[in-house]
């Protein structure tokens, strides 16, 4: 399970899901690490279902988003992600993510609840993941 100042792993019912819930600003090293964490998973067969929980969303440091583990994890995502799913985006993501459902061959969806988009996933939380 990954447990980062910014970013924690919540347990799920499925082991094809990976939930994280996002607790404070991403910074560089928390964004590489999860990058890291998902391309190992991006190595093993078959596709896995993805939901981020923004509660409350910080933000991510200026250049989170560019070292090379993060990029190499968003390409290998769109084959290896079946669906993508975003709880309490902020609103200018929300548009994007509902953008790129449409281009992108992943299912991609956000929810202003965490209960809807549990359902929608088709499990249930095994820990909160909402304690540090």
């Amino acid at each position: 399970m990954l447990k980062l100042p910014s970013v924690i792993q919540i347990a799920t019912t499925r082991d094809d899901l990976y939930v994280f819930r996002i607790v404070a600003e991403v910074s560089s090293e928390d964004m590489t690490e999860l990058a890291t964490y998902m391309n190992d998973a991006f190595d093993r067969p078959g596709k896995v279902d993805m939901m981020l929980i923004f509660d409350p969303y910080e933000g991510a440091e200026t250049g989170a988003s560019f070292g090379w583990e993060t990029l190499k994890s968003r390409v290998r995502s769109l084959s290896n992600v079946g669906k993508y799913v975003v709880v309490g985006a902020p609103k200018q993501a929300v548009g994007m993510i509902e953008t790129m459902d449409k281009v992108i061959p992943v299912d991609a969806e956000t929810f202003d609840d965490e209960a809807s988009a549990w359902r929608y996933v088709g499990a249930e939380p095994v820990s909160d993941g909402n304690r540090l």
